[in-house]
């Protein structure tokens, strides 16, 4: 693939796409189109702003969607024309997190109209997507991901799943370990704070241990200092456990763990304010589910 002639354009310029984007205006010449235009226009020093998915798309050789969610990701690139206004044989790579059937549904219309398509979600949130170290799980034809891989070797680790469909199951995987190894950590602090052990100097004893993960070491650094802010949303993570237990049911699995978790995310997004919070304020959702102490005494 010629890079001085590639035209990649990039739907979804949110916490994650708008560095993403960034990455690749070196090597290629990139059109971005966010729903909230700011967002985009965040990114106009380096690229060309559409004013559409399909202005965006126009021609384009490689289409790159990285949003929200399958009905939002089904309304850029089938209703609003994305993939239809692309380049004959272009890449169509969702990135974004959905459920496995609506990226399945979107290849078969991609290969009607003459296109490729991938599923390429990632794992390593804000942080890698900054630091181009993102795992990405890829679902498609071999010859496609060969041809991809250039522009997702820019962005992190991409790594072949078999055929389109499992790269976001691959996704829906790991968000099940993050969930409940967030739920574990989570747990493990309160229990140690109730009981007079500060957790700060728990989490750095457990360091090098059979307990250590990238959760203890990212999540639990945000538990212990209350920091918040969204590099993963809690509403997404959310999202991801709802599409996992969808798709467990599907091949009738029972999945007890990630059910507990999810129905403690359900509460904490929908009853105690926690969707725009990053997804490590579970910590947050336990302390608001303990008595009152002054109704235990």
């Amino acid at each position: 693939m010629n890079s001085q002639k590639t035209r990649i354009a990039f739907l979804g310029t949110g916490l994650m796409g708008g560095p993403m984007a960034r990455h690749l205006v070196s090597q290629f010449e990139v059109t971005v189109w966010n729903r909230s235009t700011e967002k985009a226009e965040a990114l106009a020093d380096v690229a060309k702003i559409a004013a559409s998915p399909a202005e965006a798309a126009r021609n384009a050789d490689v289409v790159i969607s990285m949003l929200l969610d399958g009905p939002a990701t089904r309304a850029v690139l089938e209703d609003d024309g994305a993939i239809a206004a692309a380049a004959d044989k272009a890449l169509i790579i969702d990135m974004g997190s959905v459920e496995p059937s609506c990226d399945q549904a979107l290849a078969a219309l991609a290969t009607k109209m003459g296109k490729r398509f991938l599923d390429a979600p990632v794992s390593g949130g804000v942080a890698g997507a900054e630091a181009k170290t993102l795992s990405i799980f890829v679902g498609a034809a071999p010859a496609d991901f060969e041809a991809a891989k250039p522009i997702l070797e820019i962005l992190g680790r991409p790594t072949l799943m078999g055929p389109v469909g499992t790269g976001q199951t691959a996704k829906l995987a790991n968000q099940l370990i993050v969930a409940v190894t967030i739920g574990a950590v989570a747990e493990a602090f309160r229990l140690a704070d109730a009981a007079g052990c500060d957790p700060a100097t728990l989490r750095g004893a457990l360091r090098g241990g059979f307990a250590d993960s990238r959760i203890l070491d990212l999540h639990g650094e945000r538990m212990v200092t209350g920091n918040f802010k969204p590099g993963g949303r809690s509403a997404a993570q959310l999202k991801d456990l709802n599409n996992a237990l969808a798709v467990a049911e599907k091949h009738a699995l029972t999945l007890p763990l990630s059910e507990t978790v999810k129905a403690g995310f359900s509460d904490f997004v929908h009853n105690k304010g926690g969707a725009d919070l990053d997804h490590s304020a579970y910590y947050l959702w336990l302390s608001q589910i303990q008595p009152d102490k002054a109704n235990r005494s």
